[in-house]
């Protein structure tokens, strides 16, 4: 499973006010299309800035070359059209989960470590290790430093490749990255937690000892590399981050969803109770998530719930990555419920343009429901008295 990781900040630890006025330099001015050529050696001038290698910055943008499935990809990730019962059914199969459970055990100790330097638990370390690459199996077949290129290149996102691009460089450096055997995911992640080249650079711990960090090959390098990532995300030690909850039909639906919330003593007040076992401290914030509308599964999201958000900004893969850690951390399955039927992917294209038309900010007309797209729901729901659950159905897009 391949995913791309937010941008990070001062990402090879340079100052953002010397990054800002290299950036801002003639000799970094293109920062991304036009020639490709022109623009690989204002990478290396930049690169070379930094204070990196000459024969580092060469060694890896020497053969560097544009790929076109790498655009391809990006401009089709038709997997975050699934709802969350089909994508999350899908991800989290009886085999995912026994191998998960299987190499808690194997790695016991470096799970411990991890939790005991890091603060985050292992099941929710191998969750990500999980879905992202099926426990290290199948870490992608993509040139690295290509795809890193051609994304960084591209004009639709190189504020987040092309310092990643940069990062390539740092690794090669210290030997941790060879630019022509490297392969990964097609948005350039690296090894069996999928991370970009500057988050290693900046957050690679050597698990194993040998003075390298490889993430790729060195399950102890990419436990407890991800683990001090997650935790520079700003995960809280000793705090839950997903709970299955019951609601009743009547809530103050406007407080719900991620940009709404409570602490969880008042979601009990409203009728919020835990499906199984018993809620966290009654003071603790919270947000009531519902990932199919009021009938279907029903969580309560907390604090370090923000930290999946961060690491990937799909809303129902986080959701889907959330819930994985728990079940790996002992938690029941959800209650699926009986959700109504939401829409196809024109449906909900047709349903984005008519909010886009109201005022609503939805992003790119995609046909998947994203946060901007909920949040317009939600408001729609609410000024036609709906239950405002977020879930669109075709009742609503024909009130529309």
């Amino acid at each position: 499973m391949t995913i791309t990781t937010s941008a990070r900040k001062s990402l090879l630890g340079i100052g953002t006010g010397l990054l800002a006025t290299l950036m801002a330099t003639s000799a970094f001015a293109q920062q991304c299309g036009g020639d490709f050529g022109q623009f690989l050696q204002g990478v290396r001038a930049e690169a070379v800035a930094q204070g990196l290698s000459p024969e580092a910055a060469d060694r890896v943008l020497g053969s560097a070359r544009q790929d076109q499935q790498v655009l391809n990809h990006d401009r089709s990730q038709s997997v975050f059209r699934m709802n969350f019962i089909e994508f999350s059914q899908r991800i989290i199969s009886n085999n995912r989960m026994q191998q998960g459970q299987a190499m808690l055990q194997r790695h016991a100790s470096v799970f411990a470590r991890a939790e005991q330097e890091f603060g985050v638990p292992g099941p929710v370390i191998a969750a990500f290790w999980g879905l992202e690459t099926d426990f290290g199996a199948v870490q992608g077949d993509i040139n690295t430093v290509n795809a890193l290129a051609t994304l960084a290149h591209d004009c639709r996102r190189p504020a987040l490749f092309r310092p990643q691009l940069i990062g390539a460089i740092a690794m090669a450096e210290r030997g941790d990255l060879d630019p022509a055997t490297m392969t990964g995911a097609w948005a350039g992640e690296i090894g069996q937690v999928q991370m970009l080249p500057a988050d290693i650079i900046q957050f690679g711990v050597d698990g194993d000892g040998d003075g390298h960090v490889n993430v790729k090959t060195s399950s102890a390098d990419a436990i407890l590399t991800g683990a001090n990532f997650i935790r520079s995300l700003g995960w809280r030690a000793g705090e839950p981050w997903l709970q299955e909850v019951t609601i009743p039909q009547s809530l103050p639906w406007e407080r719900t969803g991620l940009s709404g919330g409570a602490t969880v003593g008042e979601w009990q007040s409203l009728g919020v109770s835990p499906r199984n076992g018993s809620l966290p401290d009654a003071g603790m914030q919270a947000r009531l998530i519902m990932p199919q509308g009021r009938f279907g599964p029903v969580f309560l999201a907390y604090p370090n719930f923000d930290v999946y958000l961060e690491w990937n900004q799909s809303f129902i893969y986080t959701t889907s990555a959330a819930y994985f850690g728990t079940r790996l951390a002992g938690a029941d399955r959800y209650a699926a419920g009986n959700p109504p039927a939401g829409l196809s992917a024109e449906q909900m294209m047709d349903l984005q343009r008519r909010l886009q038309a109201r005022g609503y900010n939805v992003g790119d007309i995609d046909g998947i429901l994203g946060a901007g797209t909920r949040d317009a729901v939600r408001a729609e729901q609410l000024r036609l008295g709906m239950p405002a659950d977020a879930w669109p159905t075709p009742e609503l897009l024909a009130q529309l």
